[in-house]
């Protein structure tokens, strides 16, 4: 469903995800990636979320960040996200977590869905990415300054 994710987003081309390492991510003694599946009456597989943990510095406490919440179209309207997101929340009031934060594809119609659950947008915090040459141009930067593990 990660590629059918990635295909609706109109990034199947990047997607390289394979089975091998959402397995090794998901089921290691200490896992820093989680997930839920959502099952219809069948018990076949309608829908995921795929999560970790944040931290936030100010509040002092850990808060979950969902990395991809994806329903199949043809379950959508059921309920399914809900679900998921329900237990999200759950998880995040049971353990002490005071957020639960997502990012969205701004063409997402999604998005009167997760207002009408309580959800707002946050416009004050711009997303940044590092990645490709320019992350391994900085991380070569590394050895100059090292960092110290105390700070």
């Amino acid at each position: 469903m990660v590629h059918e994710l990635a295909d609706y987003e109109r990034a199947a081309d990047q997607c390289r995800l394979t089975e091998e390492q959402l397995t090794a991510a998901l089921f290691t003694p200490a896992p820093a990636l989680f997930g839920h599946v959502a099952v219809d009456d069948r018990d076949e597989p309608v829908g995921f979320a795929l999560w970790f943990l944040n931290f936030s510095t100010w509040a002092g406490v850990h808060g979950v960040y969902l990395e991809d919440l994806y329903v199949r179209p043809e379950h959508r309207g059921t309920g399914a996200g809900r679900l998921l997101l329900a237990a999200l929340a759950a998880i995040c009031v049971e353990r002490g977590y005071e957020r639960l934060e997502w990012w969205m594809i701004n063409w997402n119609p999604a998005a009167r869905f997760y207002a009408s659950i309580g959800a707002v947008q946050l416009d004050e915090w711009v997303p940044y990415r590092l990645s490709g040459p320019a992350l391994h141009g900085l991380a070569a930067q590394s050895t100059s300054a090292p960092a110290r593990p105390d700070a």
